[in-house]
């Protein structure tokens, strides 16, 4: 989700206070270029061929894990890190690139091997020493360092944000790059290890289970795993003076919650982010078991962040959802729906984004009217006769570049979601938001298979329906 309070905005990368990171410079290969560069041993492409954004991600290989190991000193933003990345050819290869944005590469190996390397803006060219046949499972190691900063400055605020003493890295449709090297695109989903040493007193809160912590000579080292496949714009990292609070939820499953230590004590953050396992506990009785070994929850005090975002296990919130007395558990209820909705089933493509966001926006309704008595369906007419030409000339099924965090994708992509409820009906529709998330579990899906999957619920065809609220460019009467 990317929605600042009360409106939903674009937003991807912006400009840290110390000014862009330094633009990439080439490196100089470190060995001779492959003989197998010619024959049956091809480049991978620079691109994972996403119709939206053709150069996003690579092609080539498929990535199986992270493992990232980072020193950041955030009064300095100065970073100096290694990952390490397991991979397996899916073609015969001679180079592939992984993305990178704005940062500088010391050296890479392949399978312990040192490799040439070569940069074309936030593409790293890798040219092992022989070609990897496909279905070769191989091994890179990459290590790096800079002051890393946002990924695009002119789309917003996202990317590595630094700013005072602290960090956060986050941003959709992409942000990863900003950090570490990585095949940037939700299709090629994998495990993560991160572990960031940081100056003692200092936290640095990352996805998934806290593994570990210890502390020596003024460093205080964080090991974070996310062992369920993640895409890699929904990895993140925190650093800064945090409340943090650790427990666990009667599943036995941890639960890390953050809050930056700016903002109020007890305050609005505090008092949403204590009600996250509630909240999840009630999604589940909606979609099925919680998807994840942990729960929690970021909110950092930097006003670039006007936006949530549901990174994988521990969303992150920008501080406007919190400033005043109000009830901001609807935003909880949309990040946590994501888990669902976005993670555990990612996209594909980003043409697709309602299937995240339709899913998470119509998560909100449920919410509200377990939470507060107001019906689904209300909250649906009033959504239907409020939206004006900036909804219904969108399809969110296919918004275009331009659209694609428009209002559109968000409540259209819900109201579509309700439309189908009234034609399937209550038992066939929350059977079928359960088998789902269940059946795509740790995968990636399609608008295409959704249509088809909900059509096998309802045993007719309902191609109709979704054309018309997903892809034409006009107001669909409402159901009979």
């Amino acid at each position: 989700m990317r929605r600042a309070l009360l409106a939903v905005v674009l937003v991807v990368a912006g400009c840290t206070s110390g000014g862009p990171a330094p633009a990439p410079s080439p490196s100089t290969p470190s060995a001779p270029p492959s003989p197998a560069a010619s024959g049956r041993f091809q480049p991978g492409a620079a691109g994972a061929g996403d119709p939206y954004y053709p150069t996003y991600g690579n092609g080539g290989y498929d990535v199986a894990s992270y493992q990232l190991r980072l020193r950041y000193d955030p009064a300095g933003n100065r970073l100096t890190a290694t990952a390490t990345i397991v991979a397996t050819a899916t073609a015969d290869l001679s180079r592939f690139n992984l993305d990178l944005a704005g940062l500088t590469v010391q050296s890479v190996t392949v399978d312990g091997t040192r490799a040439a390397s070569a940069r074309d803006g936030n593409e790293l060219m890798i040219t092992p020493a022989r070609g990897l046949a496909k279905g070769t499972r191989f091994t890179v190691q990459v290590a790096y360092g800079g002051r890393p900063g946002p990924v695009n400055p002119r789309l917003g605020a996202g990317g590595f944000l630094h700013d005072d003493g602290e960090a956060v890295a986050l941003g959709q449709p992409e942000s990863a790059s900003s950090w570490f090297p990585v095949n940037d695109h939700p299709s090629d989903k994998a495990t993560y290890t991160v572990e960031v040493t940081v100056p003692e007193g200092v936290s640095a809160i990352s996805n998934g289970v806290l593994a570990g912590r210890s502390t020596a000579d003024g460093w205080t080292t964080w090991r974070w795993e996310e062992r369920a496949p993640m895409a890699s714009y929904l990895a993140t990292l925190a650093v800064g003076e945090y409340r943090v609070i650790t427990g666990e939820h009667n599943d036995g499953k941890p639960v890390v919650t953050a809050v930056d230590s700016s903002l109020p004590a007890g305050g609005p953050a505090d008092r949403a982010m204590a009600r996250t396992t509630e909240i999840a506990d009630f999604l589940a009785t909606q979609f099925g078991p919680y998807p994840f070994d942990a729960y929690g929850g970021i909110v950092v005090d930097d006003t670039r962040v006007n936006y949530a975002l549901e990174t994988q296990s521990r969303p992150v919130y920008g501080p406007s959802f919190f400033l005043g007395p109000g009830d901001a558990t609807w935003v909880v209820a949309h990040e946590l729906a994501h888990q669902w909705f976005g993670d555990s089933v990612s996209v594909q493509r980003w043409q697709d984004l309602w299937l995240n966001e339709g899913f998470a926006s119509y998560a909100e309704w449920l919410w509200a009217e377990h939470e507060s008595g107001y019906p689904v369906e209300q909250a649906f007419l009033d959504e239907y006769e409020r939206s004006g030409d900036e909804v219904w000339q969108v399809p969110p099924g296919d918004p275009g570049v331009e659209n694609l965090f428009s209002r559109s994708v968000y409540k259209r992509g819900a109201m579509t979601l309700h439309v189908l409820r009234k034609t399937l009906g209550d038992d066939a529709f929350f059977r079928m938001l359960k088998e789902w998330p269940a059946q795509k579990r740790n995968g990636n899906a399609t608008t295409a298979e959704f249509i088809a999957f909900a059509e096998q619920i309802a045993g007719t065809s309902l191609r109709s329906l979704f054309d018309a609220w997903l892809y034409q460019k006009s107001k669909p009467p409402l159901p009979q």
